[in-house]
């Protein structure tokens, strides 16, 4: 290796980049420590291996020894143990590659720094993306139940709103509703995916619908239940369609390499827009059958 002068701000830049590389490295031990799967395990440990030699290329430039922040250490973990082993190690790259993206401008100063990025970019992201996880397996059936209920119950929240204007009322007739709509579409998911006898498991896909659909209906119906007027009910139900949509999208678009805009955006036109929809179809009913509950 050639003798490369560092001035502060280039040696300042350089310890953030091996900070970076040590902490992952200790986090994927951690989680590979854990991980019942060998395949899996493995996966990790190679990828910790690569964060290492990451580490020594910048350390025989700086000369120093940079310790693990164990508090960033410690919180990718338990992401990563509470949301997933893929979500959480990505959501940690992508947090490394901002750094790295920011230095790129050191490529004059030191050649080496081409060749990390690229290990980064390729073969890191080859690894992750092999990683076997069974809720993303079974993404495609969590959204399938997601956007139902979303786009259903909004639309059935708003029509039922202002064709009875009692939150009680709206409550029971959403529950009756998107209850009995999850155990139709977690029918039609078992139904459909033993069809096509694809590697998915029907009852894992229907039960993933199924509990997706649930869990949205009873978040979309609380406000009805806590709060009496019926029209801000339906906004913080309008606001809990946004919420969840856009939590879900984050997710998603972070996991499995997705477009968060595009995808944020597109769900949330379609359920305000049929929400707004049934909003009126729920008036015009009111005033063309004098329904007065």
């Amino acid at each position: 290796m050639d003798t490369i002068t560092l001035n502060p701000q280039l040696a300042k830049d350089l310890q953030i980049l091996q900070q970076d590389e040590i902490d992952s490295y200790h986090t994927y031990l951690k989680l590979a420590s854990i991980i019942k799967d060998e395949a899996n395990r493995e996966l990790l440990k190679k990828i910790a291996h690569q964060e290492m030699v990451h580490y020594t290329t910048w350390k025989r430039y700086t000369q120093v020894d940079v310790q693990p922040n164990w508090t960033k250490v410690n919180l990718y973990y338990w992401i990563a143990k509470l949301f997933g082993l893929t979500f959480g190690v990505k959501l940690m790259e992508k947090s490394e590659e901002k750094a790295q993206q920011d230095y790129r401008h050191h490529l004059a100063h030191i050649p080496e720094i081409e060749k990390v990025l690229h290990e980064e970019e390729v073969h890191e992201n080859q690894l992750l993306n092999m990683i076997d996880e069974e809720s993303l397996k079974y993404a495609g059936s969590v959204v399938l139940g997601l956007n139902d209920a979303l786009v259903e119950l909004t639309g059935a929240l708003a029509g039922f709103s202002f064709a009875f204007q009692k939150t009680s009322i709206i409550a029971l007739a959403g529950l009756i509703t998107g209850i009995s709509a999850s155990f139709s579409m977690a029918a039609s998911e078992y139904l459909s995916t033993k069809a096509e006898a694809g590697e998915q498991d029907p009852l894992k896909s229907a039960i993933y619908t199924g509990f997706a659909y649930i869990l949205t209906v009873t978040l979309l119906v609380l406000p009805f239940l806590l709060l009496t007027n019926y029209l801000i009910a339906l906004a913080s139900a309008l606001l809990t369609a946004i919420l969840i949509i856009a939590i879900f999208n984050y997710y998603i678009s972070i996991a499995k390499d997705f477009s968060f805009t595009k995808r944020f955006v597109e769900m949330t036109i379609i359920s305000l827009g049929v929400a707004t929809f049934s909003f009126v179809l729920g008036l015009i009913i009111r005033r063309v059958f004098g329904i007065d509950i």
